[in-house]
C-alpha cells in the first residue's frame, strides 16, 4: 500500500495509490486518511482531491450581513451548539461553546461516531446541559436546529431518537431558568460559526477539538 500526500478541502491528507500513482478506488471513491498512521478510512470523490492547496481568487461580493441575536440577561450563562454529519447518516460530530458571566469560556468539538445530523444537534445540547453545574442560574442555549427546538420545547412528537430526546427533556427539568433559542445558521454570528467549525472538524477527523 502506498499513501500519497494530497489535499482535501484545503487540509493535508493521505490517499492510497497503486504503483503507477493512480488512486485505489472503492465504488469510484478514493481511500483517504487524515493521518498516515490513522486506521480510520474516508472515501471522498477523486475530483475533490488535489496535489496542492486550492487557492481561491478574490471575488468582489456584497458584504454579508450578520444576523441579529437577541440580548440576554448579563447574569446568564450563554451557550451555542451545533452538530454535523458527513453523509447523514455518516461520521458525525458536535460542537459547543459556553460563556459564563465572569468571562470564563469553554469550547469543544466532539466526535460521536456514526450517526445522523439530528442526533449530533441534540447531543450537543445535552453536552451543555451536562456541563453546567449551576442549575439555578439562567442558561440560554442557542441552536440553528429547528428540529431540536421542536422536539424539546414545542411539543413535537418524537418519532425517532426517542431515548435521547426523553433523556434531554428530563435533564432540562433540573434547570430553574432554561431557554433554547433558535438562531439562523451560517449568518455570520461568530459563536455559531465557531461551533459549526468545531462540529464539522470533529465529524471529519473523529477526534476531539478544543
Amino acid at each position: 500500500m502506498v499513501m500519497k500526500e494530497m489535499y482535501f478541502k484545503g487540509r493535508r491528507v493521505f490517499v492510497e495509490v497503486n504503483d503507477s500513482g493512480e488512486f485505489v478506488l472503492d465504488d469510484g471513491r478514493a481511500r483517504m486518511r487524515y493521518r498516515a498512521d490513522d486506521e480510520r478510512m474516508y472515501n471522498p470523490w477523486p475530483s475533490n482531491l488535489s496535489d496542492q492547496p486550492q487557492k481561491t481568487a478574490a471575488v468582489a461580493s456584497p458584504k454579508k450581513q450578520t444576523a441579529r441575536v437577541d440580548p440576554v440577561n448579563p447574569d446568564s450563562i450563554v451557550a451555542y451548539t451545533d452538530g454535523a454529519c458527513l453523509g447523514n447518516p455518516g461520521p458525525a460530530g458536535l460542537g459547543y461553546v459556553v460563556k459564563y458571566p465572569d468571562g470564563k469560556q469553554i469550547r469543544r468539538g466532539e466526535p460521536i461516531g456514526h450517526g445522523t445530523n439530528n442526533v449530533a444537534e441534540l447531543t450537543a445540547i445535552l453536552r451543555v446541559l451536562e456541563l453546567v453545574d449551576e442549575r439555578g442560574r439562567p442558561l440560554v442555549i442557542h441552536t440553528d436546529s429547528s428540529y431540536s427546538i421542536g422536539v424539546l420545547t414545542q411539543g413535537w412528537k418524537a418519532r425517532a431518537n426517542t431515548d435521547l430526546i426523553y433523556g434531554i427533556r428530563n435533564v432540562m427539568k433540573s434547570f430553574a431558568r432554561l431557554e433554547l433559542r433558535k438562531v439562523k445558521g451560517h449568518a455570520g454570528i461568530p459563536e455559531n460559526e465557531l461551533v459549526d467549525e468545531l462540529a464539522r472538524t470533529a465529524a471529519e477527523t473523529q477526534q476531539i477539538v478544543n
